[in-house]
């Protein structure tokens, strides 16, 4: 594992959903280094023992910073909890960080069912 970096991020309706999978996850989320949002660090602070760098509040600028990241080959894994039914105000950021995941081919999870695949995977702890 390493020094294998994920950046979690989640939109306030999918919060409880990243808690409850970094919790359900937590020992094997203790072995890579973590970067998160600052309102979905918080919470996964909050709950676990999780050591997370916060970047910026996803609206004032912490997916841009999360996107930059990912250009810069910093970022491994993006679990990115998204809400594709709430209008979000910082929109064009969201759509940039997913952009540069996927033009990067960083390995994304857009929902739970996904992270909980990718975390399970052999693959996720290959260096």
């Amino acid at each position: 594992m390493g020094n294998k970096t994920i950046a979690l991020v989640a939109h306030d309706s999918k919060k409880l959903d990243i808690v409850e999978w970094a919790k359900f996850n937590e020992d094997t989320l203790r072995g890579f280094t973590l970067y998160a949002t600052q309102a979905t660090g918080e919470e996964i602070k909050r709950h676990t023992s999780l050591d997370i760098h916060l970047l910026l509040s996803g609206p004032y600028g912490g997916d841009a910073q999360t996107g930059a990241m990912i250009a810069e080959g910093r970022i491994d894994f993006l679990i990115f909890l998204w809400d594709p039914l709430t209008p979000q105000p910082h929109d064009v950021d969201v759509k940039a960080l997913l952009r540069l995941a996927v033009l990067h081919n960083i390995p994304m999870a857009c929902n739970r069912v996904t992270a909980d695949f990718m975390i399970s995977s052999p693959l996720f702890r290959q260096r």
